[in-house]
């Protein structure tokens, strides 16, 4: 479970403009529609091509909770993916993101400076860049700990440094313990 890869993904749901299919039945349609066959969606969600039918044809109409999960997983990475990637868009050009969130933060600064790490619960509107950044790292299979060093560095930037008029000297912020993170477009 990625905390950051899952932020981001909830952040670009909240652009959709029409909700994702409810129902088991609807979700498959919409699966077996997009993949082009029930072989492929019996495949994609490890449960036999006679399964997938069964729900395409509302023969079953309540999915175990580990399918439950997977099939409502898959159907929101496919749901509108042009509004998605116009939204990833708009705020790695012009919009920026906002990152709320309440985790460990420390820096590390030269001697005599108050560096301990602190939980701190910040709400920090992030330049487009840095949204560019992390959809990009996103996109190419980045990890949590590379996402997360973007963020920090991001937090750098903006909270600590207020873009380069405090704090010139600060050389690296530790992000760590996140008890709360949420993105928002």
């Amino acid at each position: 479970m990625s905390t950051f890869g899952d932020g981001l993904d909830k952040a670009v749901q909240k652009a959709f403009t029409r909700p994702a299919p409810k129902s088991a039945g609807a979700q498959m349609r919409y699966l077996v529609k997009q993949l082009k066959g029930t072989k492929a969606v019996a495949q994609l969600l490890r449960i036999s091509q006679r399964t997938v039918e069964r729900y395409v044809k509302d023969q079953i109409k309540k999915p175990r909770p580990d399918l439950a999960a997977r099939l409502e997983r898959e159907v929101k990475a496919r749901w509108q993916p042009q509004i998605r990637a116009r939204a990833r868009e708009k705020a790695a050009s012009t919009g920026g993101i906002v990152i709320d969130t309440r985790a460990r933060l420390g820096y590390t600064a030269p001697i005599g400076s108050t560096d301990q790490d602190r939980i701190r619960h910040l709400t920090v509107a992030l330049p487009p860049q840095y949204a560019a950044r992390l959809f990009d790292a996103q996109q190419a299979g980045a990890g949590d700990q590379e996402l997360r060093e973007i963020a920090a560095e991001a937090l750098k930037e903006v909270y600590f440094q207020d873009g380069g008029r405090r704090a010139g000297s600060l050389e690296e912020v530790r992000f760590t313990d996140i008890e709360h993170l949420e993105f928002d477009l």
